[in-house]
């Protein structure tokens, strides 16, 4: 699938409302997440510095980091991906979900030598990761739900783990992305 313009906003707000776990709605029931043990990968892509508040106002980075991903053109960019999804990595909590941390956008790579100049190249640890699937659904609603459900559950203690806070990643399939009626999949790192 080509990716233009056209399909900007729906990512930007997608992840925005993302993060703004505690002011959206709660989405229907789920099914519960799957463990785990992923291998250590690279993705390659932009990054910008930000938090929760900072993305929860009209100063928010991540709209404007997929505008400046989408407008350059730079997912064709990447050379030797891995495979026909795009990521977007949470990496480099300061102080778990309240303080700052770093997202990228990028895709995942078969090789670190080839580095695009203005990209950044990150390694997603090894580890165990729960797997929670959004709603199918408009993205600007089953995304920031699954992660307002993730948010609820790690609060209640329910999680049955406790989170890394090293790397969380969402994955989109490319070969079917429509924002208009997309399912997700988020990978939550864990001890």
């Amino acid at each position: 699938m080509t990716l233009n313009k056209g399909s900007l906003l729906i990512p930007a707000l997608l992840l925005f409302a993302s993060l703004s776990i505690g002011q959206t709605k709660s989405s229907p029931e789920t099914a519960k997440p799957t463990m785990t043990q992923q291998d250590e990968f690279l993705i390659v892509g932009m990054e910008a510095r930000t938090n929760a508040a900072k993305e929860m106002s009209d100063q928010g980075i991540i709209p404007q980091l997929w505008q400046r991903f989408m407008q350059e053109g730079t997912l064709q960019k990447i050379p030797n991906k891995a495979d026909q999804n795009l990521y977007v990595i949470y990496t480099a909590f300061s102080d778990k979900r309240s303080g700052d941390y770093s997202v990228v956008i990028g895709a995942r790579v078969t090789d670190k030598s080839q580095v695009p100049e203005g990209l950044v190249l990150k390694t997603v640890p090894a580890g165990k990761y729960l797997i929670f699937q959004s709603e199918q659904g408009p993205a600007w609603e089953v995304i920031p739900a699954a992660w307002k459900k993730l948010a609820d559950t790690e609060d209640k203690g329910q999680l049955g783990y406790t989170r890394a806070y090293q790397a969380d990643y969402e994955v989109y399939d490319l070969k079917t992305f429509n924002p208009q009626n997309l399912r997700a999949e988020l990978h939550i790192g864990v001890k």
